[in-house]
């Protein structure tokens, strides 16, 4: 175990150079000028120059690219061209929030998926399975640039129970993440549902049932347990795909994220923030990769096994 451990601490750093390579590449498969696309065409030479200048894009490419990389490394990720604010200190400004509504709607996905999968398998080949599976294929496919305003249109217009957008309290927090949680909650259902139906196959849970088990103390005793293994990679590798949705929803919401911080940089023409909060993203979900990684490889058994041979 320890061995497979330390593999994948191996691969974050490269993992994590190549987000950052590809983060500065952005900049750079920019179609145009970034600095007339940040000042405008009509702005005078001298601006042009010293912009061009304090971003370091009159100097070589390779120069630029490590100059990035080892600024990057340090915490520096620039300063904001809109606000003149040190991007880092943004960035983390930001960084709480889509923490927040990351979890929020792992939270929902996670109550609901597992809920949903659980009745599925449990009422295996009837017509609430098929409804189920019909459930979680909708929620799945269902794009949350929809979703979103359906839900506002409903809960906030129609029945006035939640805020349309914006931050502040838990309610704010409510639409946002059935929202994000939608699509995981419809992958977590199936996975669920396919995990239950391998465990009550296996002799322990028979044996539980002839001693006489209720059916929801097999569930949940028996077999839900040793159903998990291959949810928390699935949890695990779906928090990464939220971080990267929260750019849809908090735009939506007007959710003070990283997300939005992201879309309001492009539309004020700031690289440099956007450059820092997508290398943020990227690290965040490199990170959360690693450590369901590891999660899996201590609670699941035939990882100790392998080590052992």
């Amino acid at each position: 175990m320890r061995r497979l451990i330390l593999g994948r601490l191996a691969i974050v750093v490269p993992t994590l150079l190549a987000a950052a390579s590809l983060v500065f590449a952005l900049l750079h498969l920019v179609p145009g000028d970034p600095v007339e696309m940040m000042i405008g065409e009509n702005a005078q030479p001298a601006a042009r120059s010293e912009l061009r200048s304090r971003l370091g894009l009159d100097l070589p490419i390779p120069e630029q690219y490590a100059t990035w990389i080892t600024n990057a490394a340090r915490g520096n990720l620039g300063t904001s061209i809109r606000s003149g604010r040190p991007v880092a200190a943004i960035v983390c400004d930001r960084v709480g929030a889509t923490v927040a509504l990351a979890l929020a709607a792992c939270a929902v996905a996670i109550i609901a998926g597992v809920a949903l999968g659980s009745l599925a398998a449990t009422m295996y080949g009837s017509r609430v399975d098929r409804a189920a599976l019909l459930a979680s294929t909708a929620l799945w496919v269902t794009p949350s640039f929809w979703l979103g305003p359906m839900l506002v249109l409903v809960l906030s217009v129609a029945l006035g129970l939640l805020p349309v957008a914006g931050s502040g309290d838990a309610a704010h927090l409510v639409l946002p993440a059935l929202t994000l949680g939608a699509a995981m909650s419809g992958v977590l259902a199936r996975m669920t549902r396919a995990s239950l139906l391998e465990a009550f196959s296996d002799d322990f849970v028979r044996t539980a049932r002839a001693k006489g088990a209720s059916p929801l103390r097999v569930l949940l005793v028996h077999a839900l347990p040793n159903a998990a293994t291959p949810l928390v990679s699935v949890i695990g590798l779906q928090f990464g795909a939220v971080l990267a949705g929260s750019v849809v929803t908090e735009t939506i919401f007007a959710w003070p994220g990283l997300g939005r911080l992201v879309v309001e940089a492009i539309q004020a023409r700031d690289y440099p923030v956007v450059q820092g909060a997508v290398l943020a993203i990227a690290t965040a979900t490199v990170l959360v990769n690693l450590a369901t990684d590891i999660v899996h490889i201590v609670v699941d058994p035939r990882s100790r096994d392998a080590e052992q041979e």
